[in-house]
């Protein structure tokens, strides 16, 4: 899943927040997660567990990786529940 887009439309701030997602910033990407869409997979957390980790709070550090690596993680979300916004591009 292209976790840019919803529905082959690129996705904005403000189409995600109005679909119940929350943010979570970065320098280079901002992550959005909408815990009513997640089936807890755990693609995330297996896929960048300094990124994504559910006992810490906030559970999201997009600056535990690379922009890329975060995109790349966020991507094999089977639900959308995770997207996200480059800043750097």
């Amino acid at each position: 899943m292209e976790g840019n887009k919803i529905k082959d439309l690129e996705v904005t701030e403000e189409m995600l927040i109005a679909d119940g997602y929350r943010k979570y910033s970065g320098k280079d990407i901002d992550i959005y997660y909408n815990k009513d869409i997640c089936a807890h997979v755990g693609n995330c957390v297996r896929g960048n567990s300094a990124v994504f980790e559910v006992g810490r709070r906030p559970w999201i550090l997009a600056d535990n990786a690379s922009a890329d690596e975060d995109a790349q993680v966020i991507n094999t979300c089977p639900t959308g529940a995770l997207k996200f916004i480059r800043k750097d591009v």
